[in-house]
């Protein structure tokens, strides 16, 4: 049986648009599928995925030109979108267990736990806030592959920070 992996839409994201942390990103995508890993997400991810690109357009950090082709781009990962019965309360219950402001980061926490696989995230202050008591929360800045520190090491040394 395949392994299962839930992920957060920004990482996703930054497979898909630069950010300083994207090789990481992307070196955690390409680990997962050389594992045959079943990547997994909440129904919620595509109208992240959606709403994270607008914004980036808006912000300027995303050309209008290339909105629809990265939307349609994210859309073809290989996500199963998941809602589980049960899936919103128990959302809600972690959102207060952790007292979290919104309930929308919770619902993967909660299709994380229910399922009984790895959440890996980009956001920090989510991390931070659950991980003492959530060992299987993973932040994207802790991921470490030797090929992505050779390739951060040689960019140093060559002066691109």
């Amino acid at each position: 049986m395949k392994s299962l992996v839930c992920a957060d839409a920004n990482i996703a994201i930054k497979r898909l648009v630069y950010e300083p942390d994207s090789v990481l990103a992307r070196a955690l995508w390409a680990e997962w599928e050389t594992q045959s890993a079943i990547v997994i997400a909440p129904t919620l991810w595509a109208y992240e995925v959606t709403s994270v690109l607008r914004k980036l357009v808006h912000q300027g950090r995303l050309s209008p030109e290339l909105e629809q082709s990265t939307l349609t781009t994210a859309y073809h990962l290989p996500v199963s979108l998941r809602r589980p019965s049960g899936l919103h309360q128990h959302a809600s219950n972690l959102a207060r267990r952790f007292n979290r402001p919104t309930a929308y980061d919770a619902h993967y926490l909660a299709l994380a736990e229910m399922v009984g696989c790895a959440f890996w995230t980009s956001d920090e202050r989510l991390f931070n806030a659950v991980h003492d008591e959530l060992p299987w929360v993973h932040w994207l800045g802790h991921y470490r592959k030797p090929e992505v520190l050779h390739e951060k090491q040689a960019n140093y040394r060559a002066g691109r920070r």
